[in-house]
């Protein structure tokens, strides 16, 4: 019976034994290490989110810098358009003689074009006319008698030679009054230069349109009023008359110029040439310093002819007289 005790109770000292083994707390090293680790983890977790944070901060600042460069760039732009916009201003301001310039350029442009496409039908005129005269001389000289040739009979009222005819040697020319009968065909068929037929109007005109632009002024304005004397009504009447001004205008001669431009004004007051004559005209005053007729005729020419290249330029002629307005 007490043996049996005995064992009861190594059995529960045995059992409280384990049982105390069991409920004792881990050892100290243990408990470290796993503080050490989460400590590490920690740290790295602070690290990663400490360099996240200076890779956004400078991602934030090249941003900020590219903005800035941005608004920089817009800022010059914007001056540079300004500047642009001032000088397409000032240059606008001032085309004025420009505009006289390039219209006076692209208006005698115009003159040639014109008078280069009529200059083949005029050329073809002139071999026609060139054809004919020459057709009229090959038909006058035809036409004439042709020369004699000499005999060799004996003259008219000498007997013949009949001592020694195997000697009988030509005769001289007929007797006759001048002795030389042959020599000579009638006049009236001999061409003339009256017999020459008349230059046409195409001709002339195209004569004084070259000489004019090799500054054969005094031939061309002769040629020019040649024209109008026989062919007043003629396609290129109103040409001429312009440009008899134009040659007076280029000798400094601006009255008689004036006259010129004016005489195409009232007398074909259809032609294409009014509205560069009334322009020309206006110029023409201004050189004879009689300013207010010139802006008179200005003013009528824009009026009149409103939106042509002549009106641009007698109104920048108008505003670069009064640059008030």
């Amino acid at each position: 019976m007490r043996a049996r005790t005995v064992i009861c109770f190594l059995a529960a000292l045995l059992a409280g034994a384990i049982a105390g083994s069991m409920l004792t707390p881990p050892a100290a090293d243990a408990v470290s290490r796993e503080i050490i680790q989460i400590q590490q983890t920690v740290n790295q977790i602070l690290q990663n989110q400490q360099d996240l944070r200076t890779d956004l901060d400078t991602k934030v600042a090249s941003m900020q810098t590219l903005v800035q460069q941005s608004l920089d760039a817009s800022n010059h732009l914007a001056q540079t358009m300004g500047a642009l916009q001032k000088t397409l201003q000032d240059a606008s301001a001032n085309t004025g003689a420009n505009n006289t310039s390039i219209a006076q350029q692209m208006q005698g442009v115009s003159d040639n074009m014109q008078d280069m496409q009529g200059r083949v039908q005029k050329l073809a005129q002139q071999m026609t006319d060139i054809q004919n005269t020459l057709q009229q001389i090959s038909a006058k000289v035809s036409t004439s008698p042709a020369t004699s040739a000499p005999t060799t009979g004996p003259a008219p009222g000498m007997a013949p030679d009949t001592t020694s005819p195997s000697t009988t040697s030509p005769a001289g020319p007929p007797a006759g009054t001048d002795g030389s009968a042959n020599a000579t065909a009638p006049a009236g068929n001999e061409p003339t230069a009256n017999s020459l037929p008349p230059i046409s109007g195409d001709t002339l005109y195209a004569n004084a349109e070259r000489d004019m632009t090799t500054a054969n002024y005094t031939l061309s304005a002769r040629e020019f009023n040649d024209y109008l004397k026989n062919f007043p009504d003629g396609p290129f009447a109103a040409n001429s008359q312009f440009y008899l001004g134009e040659i007076a205008y280029a000798q400094g001669n601006f009255t008689d110029a004036i006259t010129a431009y004016d005489i195409v004004i009232t007398d074909y007051p259809k032609s294409s040439k009014v509205a560069p004559a009334m322009l020309e005209k206006g110029r023409a005053l201004m050189q004879t310093k009689k300013t207010t007729s010139a802006e008179r005729e200005f003013r009528e020419l824009v009026r009149k002819f409103p939106g042509t290249d002549e009106a641009k330029t007698a109104e920048a002629t108008l505003r670069s007289m009064t640059p008030g307005q």
